[in-house]
């Protein structure tokens, strides 16, 4: 089941859900991608028409944002399973892999960082296989398609930011050796430690943002599109 959010098909499915649908499709071969949704990126859609293509050609549409669960509540068609924050869903997901002895190829972020991040990983858990990095700042997608080919894996984290990387695995989906791509934002930078996540209280609480805002208050004018995404959908509720 999916939920209309300002244009944008969400999937109605909690965490665990969302992990069960990757692995199945990990384990039949089935390919699809995955994207992770917050209301600064719905917005971006409302105007991007191959970036809401991209979003809604998505196996999964995972809403990652607390104005995600607001704004389809308002809208009067809530969704049940809750919020799925991107890298709540990796980690949850590299922990099944894990267990599997599966693999995943790390995509994106500054020189370096996706190396860091999968040593981290590699010890947070044992039987992961890391079969291939690259950064995120490329021009030319055939290095890294051949790469990605030639590594063979089960997943690609594509974290490239929105648009790109929703708009680089609608293209190239089918070109990739791969059965699962996931793009999940600075996932990263947060795996290899160079951003810290919000304390658990903020996480629950759905302030993630807010706890970013704090630290980083150049997010401002990200932040503020917030009110406008809410705004947007209490006109479109009374409009009907």
């Amino acid at each position: 089941m999916s939920i209309d959010v300002l244009g944008v098909e969400f999937s109605d499915v909690t965490p665990e859900q969302a992990v069960g649908i990757a692995k199945e499709a990990i384990s039949r071969n089935n390919k699809m991608y995955v994207v992770t949704p917050n209301p600064e990126i719905v917005w971006m859609a409302r105007e991007n028409e191959a970036l809401k293509s991209a979003l809604n050609g998505a196996g999964l549409v995972l809403p990652d944002g607390i104005g995600i669960t607001i704004g389809a509540k308002i809208l009067g068609t809530p969704l049940r399973g809750g919020r799925v924050p991107g890298i709540d869903f990796a980690s949850a997901l590299l922990d099944e892999m894990a267990q599997l002895g599966g693999s995943v190829y790390l995509l994106g972020a500054k020189p370096g960082v996706a190396e860091e991040a999968g040593a981290k990983l590699s010890a947070k858990y044992p039987g992961l296989i890391i079969s291939g990095t690259s950064d995120g700042y490329f021009t030319d997608s055939e290095p890294i398609i051949s790469s990605i080919n030639n590594a063979c894996p089960d997943a690609v984290f594509v974290c490239l930011g929105s648009p790109k990387q929703e708009l680089w695995m609608r293209e190239n989906l089918d070109r990739l050796n791969v059965k699962l791509c996931a793009g999940l934002g600075g996932s990263l930078d947060v795996y290899a430690g160079n951003v810290k996540r919000a304390p658990i209280f903020f996480q629950k609480a759905g302030l993630e943002w807010l706890y970013r805002l704090i630290r980083e208050p150049r997010r401002i004018t990200r932040v503020l599109k917030l009110p406008l995404f809410v705004f947007v959908v209490i006109l479109k509720r009374i409009k009907g």
